[in-house]
């Protein structure tokens, strides 16, 4: 509830100052562009007190923009956005008796699909302000059942960001914009493939409603006459609940339940893309 109420009340806000906007926006020609590039990060996940998992990866990012009239408002901001990276991590944790272990080179990959709405402001006479909302599914694939105490795991996320973007341009054909956002966790789903660790376990599927995310970028960007390039820093969070129970059985009998237990995790990295 206290999720619904928050996303409508930003909604409303949004639709509000969209209404306003629209009544005073002159009519400009659409503008459509795409976004081509490559992705490099620092990527940290933690259970505190349990155990931590961090490496590198490298990822391929693509998106397409719509800036223009939308159902007859104009200087509306539509955006797809899809992420794919791969990488490997390393484990630094514990087996079930409590002894230390570790595992080196597990190999993980990252899929994840955004779209987004929102309006343009121009500010501060050159700048342009896009307040945005929408919707987004993250899922992360960690595999380490090659290794004897190891099994794969499966990641899944529906969230809602909302967030702020500016950009201003500088000279020589140069901008540079920032952009603050915050993610609504409405829904995830971990798959422990546990028959990977032990032939007769079922593979347990928890659920989680709690949690949020956050992320940030500084975005650098210089006009060619075909292309743009742009460079952009970045930084995200993740940092979900304990998820519910869910049973644990070897042949089909019931021998105990397993949860995922709370974690948080930090990416950090950098994106290189081409604009036309």
């Amino acid at each position: 509830m206290r999720k619904l109420i928050l996303l409508s009340l930003v909604g409303t806000i949004c639709f509000m100052f969209i209404g306003v906007g629209g009544i005073l926006a002159q009519t400009e020609s659409p503008r459509h562009s795409w976004e081509l590039g490559t992705e490099m990060s620092s990527i940290k996940y933690k259970e505190p007190g349990l155990m931590e998992e961090k490496g590198t990866m490298y990822g391929i990012v693509g998106s397409y923009d719509y800036r223009g009239e939308f159902f007859k408002l104009q200087r509306c901001m539509l955006k797809a956005e899809t992420k794919f990276a791969w990488g490997q991590v390393d484990y630094d944790g514990a087996l079930q008796d409590g002894t230390p272990y570790t595992m080196d080179g597990i190999d993980d990959y990252l899929w994840e699909l955004r779209g987004l709405g929102g309006y343009d402001f121009s500010v501060f006479t050159a700048s342009t302000l896009t307040p945005y909302i929408g919707i987004g599914y993250r899922y992360l694939n960690d595999d380490s059942s090659s290794d004897l105490n190891g099994y794969e795991r499966e990641s899944n996320y529906i969230y809602s960001p909302i967030g702020v973007e500016i950009i201003t341009p500088l000279k020589n054909n140069w901008s540079v914009g920032a952009m603050l956002e915050y993610d609504i966790f409405w829904w995830g789903k971990q798959i422990s493939h546990a028959s990977d660790y032990l032939t007769g376990l079922n593979d347990p599927e928890n659920t989680q409603d709690k949690g949020y995310g956050i992320r940030s970028s500084v975005k650098f960007q210089k006009k060619g006459e075909k292309y743009n390039f742009v460079i952009e820093p970045y930084v995200r969070y993740w940092n979900i609940k304990q998820s519910d129970d869910a049973d644990l059985t070897l042949n089909g009998t019931k021998i105990g339940y397993i949860w995922e237990p709370k974690n948080n995790s930090t990416e950090v990295g950098v994106k290189l893309a081409v604009k036309f």
